[in-house]
Order: C-alpha cells, then structure tokens, then sequence
C-alpha cells in the first residue's frame, strides 16, 4: 500500500425528511443562493421542501445551470452573487449543477474570471460556504472537492478541484421521478469511478480491493430494481438508498486511500461529451471496454482479478479471461439500455482525429502508469469504432 493522507470534511446528512434539517446547517442570517438546474425540482417536490426548510432566510434564486455546466453560465451566477453580497451558496440538483456551484462558491469573493481557476492559472485561495442538496446520484460531488466545467463557445471540458460543501443532504425519494436513462448514466458513472481506482495494478491493498469490488457487486446487483417500474416500494427506496452511498463512496476518496488510479477513460469520454454532447455516463460506457482492451499487457493481472471476483469467471486462458471479463463489463452496460460502440452514436473516423489532436496540444499523459498517450487514447477510440 502507497502511504497516503485522507481527510474529508463533508458532513453527510442521509434519509427520508432531511431536507427538512436545511434550517439547521445554514446560518439564519446567511444572504443566501440557491442554485438550480432547469426546473425538475418543481416537479418532483424538491423545491416545495427546500422553500419550506428555508422560509425564514433572505434567499436569491439562479436557475439555468446546465447538464456539463457552462462557464458562460456560471458566470452569470457569480456576478449576481457578487450583487448580491451572497455569503453562503445551496446547489439544489444532480451534479451538474453542485459542480458549478462549487466554481460559483471560488468565483464570487474573486476579482477575476472564474475560467482562470478551471485551466489552472490561478489557484483558489477563498471560496462562499457550499451545501448540496443532491437530487442524482452519480459523480460523488456531494462528498469531494472536484468539478467538471464546460466550455460551449470552444467546445471544452475541464475537472478540476474546487470547494468542498459543508455539508451535502441526501434523501432517496428524491431519485424516484429521475428518468430512466438518467439513472443509467448514474450507474455507469458510478461504475467506472470504481473501475479508475480499482483496475490498475495487483497486489497494492487487499483491503480497498475488496471494498471497491463491493461497490461493483453492489451496483450490479441494484441495477435490474432501481430501473424497475414501481418506484414507491420499500424495495425501490432501500436499493435507491444503496444506490446514493454507493455514489458517494466511489468518489470520496474513501477506495482511493493508498492504491494507484487511473482516470484515462474518463479524460477520453470528457472529450465526447465536450465534441458531440454524448451524456458522461454513457461517454464512460463506450470508452471503457476499449481502454481493458487496449491497456490488456499492463491491466491484465488486475482485470482477471476483477473477472473472477465481480464476474465469476474463473477458467480460460489468460486472454481468453481477460476477453470473458471484458465482455460482460459491456454487457452490463448494455443491460442499462446504453450503447457501447462510437459507431452507434454516429461517432466516426473525423471524430476521432480531432480527439486526438486536443489531447496532443495538451501533451497528456494518463493512467497510472503515465503511459496513456494521445496516441494510444486513439488506439482506445479506434476498439469502440
């Protein structure tokens, strides 16, 4: 095991009615913003309760933040903050609009433009105090400091660490009105922040081994329930409640502790959603089954490791194993009604030239070895064609 430090502040409030307890967390004389994404909070009942828990306070409402939040839009919200006085941010939504809020929070007491923060030419020093109420569960944002922001006018995408949130209320029933690929795209997301921490080398950690290899068993298993019909079962909350920690978990730095990562499948599928608007979640899906394929010599001892314990399989050949586990990961994701391919997607040749161009002005060097190129990402685009 790698040594390692982890701290994580986030205060995590979980189940039914805790969106009540907002009054709680918030100081009663905060000048306070609510951010929004495009109004599905008013149709689930979301807003009504937030509303509720927060009629005693002085509260400016910002709408729009975008799914890939946009740093024209986030713009717009910091400088109403800045008119404002805002002194402490709510992100009420999925974790679009709690990554922008996060650049929001940096970009408020800041006297110059947010982006320089996004592409790294200044670092943030001071950020407005952050709480989430999540509504989506899949990136982990409730429970980290990072932020993935776009770019429209320039077709780019950026994660970057931002602002911790004080504190981050998760309640299950708010999952329950989410389309079905919205949940999907949650579950493979979910996914494959697992697999960029996982499947990398053998051997480091047994003990993050097996906890990461839960949250995959644990996914597989909730998937056929929580996409299921009737959503207002006691089996459909416990499996949606299951869903949100599993989310949380994969990316609170909590299966990182002490273990090399990855993060090349999700550099690549940034790409896809910044170029062709293909959702994050589905961007990981196509991407990954490519990136065991490609990476097979170095992953290799991990990815049989993986077979045998999340899928079962345990006879073949080492290829032949190796292609079983490969198989089943897109199978999976297909059995969540994502497509798996960039020819489906009407994803081509052009495509990915371009791709591989903006990684090369970039000079990346991915994976956990460093060794993921431009070059070998276009390999690993050319195995999804």
């Amino acid at each position: 095991m790698n040594n390692f430090i982890f701290n994580n502040p986030v205060k995590l409030i979980m189940g039914k009615g805790t969106i009540a307890k907002l009054s709680d967390e918030i100081p009663a004389g905060a000048r306070l913003m609510v951010t929004f994404g495009g109004g599905s909070v008013k149709r689930n009942g979301v807003y009504e309760q937030v509303a509720n828990a927060l009629k005693s306070h002085d509260v400016t409402e910002f709408w729009g933040i975008e799914p890939n939040p946009s740093i024209e839009t986030l713009r717009k919200a910091i400088a109403t903050g800045k008119e404002k006085n805002i002194d402490f941010l709510l992100a009420v939504g999925g974790g679009s609009v709690a990554d922008g809020s996060k650049l929001i929070a940096a970009g408020i007491p800041y006297d110059g433009d947010a982006w320089d923060f996004v592409v790294g030419t200044r670092r943030i020093t001071r950020t407005v105090p952050l709480g989430i109420v999540l509504t989506l569960p899949a990136t982990g944002t409730e429970m980290n400091r990072n932020a993935v922001i776009s770019r429209y006018e320039t077709r780019e995408k950026y994660g970057m660490t931002a602002a911790w949130p004080r504190f981050s209320i998760l309640d299950p029933q708010t999952t329950f009105s989410l389309p079905a690929k919205q949940v999907a795209n949650g579950i493979a997301d979910t996914f494959v922040h697992v697999i960029e921490q996982y499947l990398t080398v053998a051997g480091v950690s047994r003990i993050m081994d097996r906890l990461a290899e839960g949250v995959l068993l644990t996914l597989i298993d909730l998937a056929p329930v929580i996409l299921a019909a009737d959503a207002n079962c006691d089996a459909t909350y416990n499996a949606r409640a299951d869903f949100m920690l599993s989310a949380t978990v994969a990316l609170n730095g909590f299966i990182a502790m002490g273990v090399p990562q990855d993060w090349a499948t999700h550099a690549i599928g940034h790409e896809l959603t910044a170029l062709h608007g293909l959702d994050h979640g589905h961007s990981l899906a196509v991407v990954l089954p490519g990136t065991m394929n490609v990476l097979r010599a170095s992953k290799g001892d991990k990815i049989i490791q993986y077979g045998e314990r999340v899928w079962g399989i345990a006879s073949g050949s080492r290829d032949e194993r190796i292609d079983a586990a490969i198989a089943r990961t897109e199978t999976f994701f297909r059995s969540l009604g994502l497509t798996t391919s960039l020819g489906e997607e009407g994803i081509g040749d052009e495509d990915i030239a371009e791709i591989t161009r903006r990684l090369e002005s970039r000079d990346i060097a991915l994976g956990e070895n460093g060794d993921v190129t431009a070059q070998v990402a276009k390999r690993i685009l050319d195995d999804r064609k």
